[in-house]
């Protein structure tokens, strides 16, 4: 009787060894650099982003600032070694008028701001503003130019005004306004969604809005010209791409934008809870998020045809985890929590970006505080981080290290009929010559168990940190700042050029060999 037993033992090993996650990571073939401009961030006047996130204002004495700019916050962001911060929009800036927003904020004149919540805008935020800011977090400003209701001399002079250093009639009145030496913005956007919010406009006549734009937008910071980026392509709006592509020359444009957020339905009301979702929408939101992949390579494909040397950067804008907001909140401020799904999201994500950096050159997460997936809430004078911006400081070791190339077998992640793969996996070289492993277990109730082959790698030790929880649905709280939040990883074994690592359910790690 022992035998068929033992027969039966050994057949069930082998099924579940056949089974096991198998990664190799081709540590001798690294060619491309993981550019830290992929680590951007989103700060649009949306909600409590700018106004009780970012600026508190300079009579502020309960939150300690610099200018109006919370401290904390410019702490916090420090830590995550943010590359670029995008501003003012979003479909705010095709209604922004720059010159309302300097000089004395007395005399700036209020407007509404007509797409998120019908508040009043006065303008106390404005280009000193920000653009000092950025030099205070150390990170470079990417400006969206108002494209759907500007002119093409606004954007012009807006261009002047910030970068020449000479006379001329807007650095003139910049020095007037109290800054001597410009700020040398390199990142430009020519409008935001075109398509939609930007102007409603057909691929082929924003071709041609952007080259009379971009033509007047030939203006250099240092011996670099400025980095002009296209209104790009919602999803899998290809032939958007492919019209930009093949009627904008490649010397007119630098990058090429594109949106895609894991969202349930665009409908009112129906985009699930950030806390309280099912596992149906769970999956859902993974499955919609993982789709970046193939979004990539499509409009890549696209690209290449028009530009097979890939000096066009792919720039992910706008991506993130988009659920309804709070309930008691306003509907229009876009305030929502951020629990386990969205650490797997991001680094799942990121994951992507660093497969294709050979293309996606900048993305931008929506946004950097209280709005959709954000790496930190506000709540009067305290700040939460949230665990998407834990994965995002877990990963900042891969800003502009080499990619190395990383094949997957991955096990399945199963709900009902529909499967997507549990694992995912990206790896990167640093100057220092270290390698940096960042693996995501989706699968919210089962662990993974990973064989990774380290070929050409002779790791002498690993070590590492973890994000997880014992739930999917959990999440900081103010009365909880560190519910979730990165600890030490023991779940990895070296041996030889082997390593083997047990991800438990719904969790990040990143490994350093």
């Amino acid at each position: 009787m022992k035998k068929p037993i033992l027969l039966v033992a050994f057949i069930c090993l082998a099924l579940v060894t056949s089974a096991q996650n198998k990664v190799t990571i081709n540590t001798d073939e690294g060619k491309h650099i993981i550019s830290r401009h992929i680590y951007g961030h989103f700060a649009e006047h949306l909600g409590r982003c700018i106004y009780d996130g970012f600026y508190v204002g300079e009579n502020n004495a309960k939150i300690p600032n610099k200018s109006g700019v919370r401290l904390d916050v410019v702490n916090a962001l420090k830590k995550l070694k943010i590359p670029n911060l995008r501003w003012p929009g979003g479909c705010f800036a095709d209604t922004y008028h720059w010159k309302d927003g300097i000089g004395p904020k007395s005399k700036r004149p209020k407007i509404v701001n007509t797409w998120w919540g019908g508040v009043t805008e006065d303008n106390s935020f404005g280009t000193h503003d920000f653009l000092n800011m950025c030099e205070l977090l150390g990170t470079e400003p990417y400006l969206a130019g108002n494209v759907g209701s500007g002119t093409v001399q606004d954007l012009s002079e807006w261009v002047q005004y910030v970068n020449f250093e000479k006379n001329s009639p807007m650095s003139n009145l910049r020095q007037q306004n109290g800054r001597e030496a410009p700020w040398n913005v390199r990142y430009w956007g020519v409008g935001n969604e075109a398509w939609g919010c930007g102007g409603n406009m057909k691929p082929d006549y924003y071709a041609n809005i952007y080259r009379q734009y971009s033509t007047f937008m030939n203006a250099k910071v240092g011996k670099e010209k400025i980095f002009r980026i296209a209104s790009g392509a919602s999803d899998n709006d290809y032939n958007w791409t492919e019209t930009l592509m093949k009627n904008i020359p490649s010397s007119m444009m630098e990058g090429l934008a594109m949106h895609h957020y894991s969202v349930l339905s665009w409908g009112e009301g129906k985009k699930g809870s950030a806390t309280q979702f099912s596992d149906q929408e769970y999956f859902k939101t993974m499955q919609q998020a993982l789709l970046m992949d193939e979004l990539i390579e499509k409009h890549s494909a696209v690209m290449d045809k028009y530009d097979p040397e890939k000096k066009i950067a792919l720039i992910v804008d706008e991506w993130g985890g988009w659920y309804n907001v709070e309930p008691g909140t306003n509907p229009g401020f876009l305030y929502q929590q951020n629990t386990m799904r969205d650490a797997v999201l991001a680094g799942a994500t990121l994951n992507i970006f660093h497969k294709h950096c050979e293309r996606v050159r900048m993305a931008n997460l929506a946004q950097a505080i209280n709005v959709l997936q954000a790496v930190i809430l506000t709540k009067g004078d305290k700040i939460l981080l949230t665990p998407t911006y834990h994965v995002l400081e877990m990963y900042n070791v891969h800003q502009d290290a080499t990619m190395l190339p990383v094949s997957v077998k991955s096990d399945d992640f199963i709900l009902e009929k529909e499967k997507l793969p549990a694992v995912s996996v990206s790896a990167s070289r640093d100057k220092a010559g270290k390698v940096h492993v960042s693996l995501v277990n989706i699968d919210p109730t089962k662990p993974q168990e990973i064989s990774v082959d380290l070929k050409g790698l002779k790791a002498t030790g690993v070590t590492g940190r973890i994000l997880t929880s014992a739930n999917v649905h959990d999440h900081n709280t103010f009365e909880n700042l560190t519910k979730i939040k990165p600890v030490v990883f023991t779940g990895a074994k070296l041996t030889g050029d082997n390593l083997t690592v047990t991800l438990p359910p719904v969790s990040v790690v990143v490994l350093e060999l």
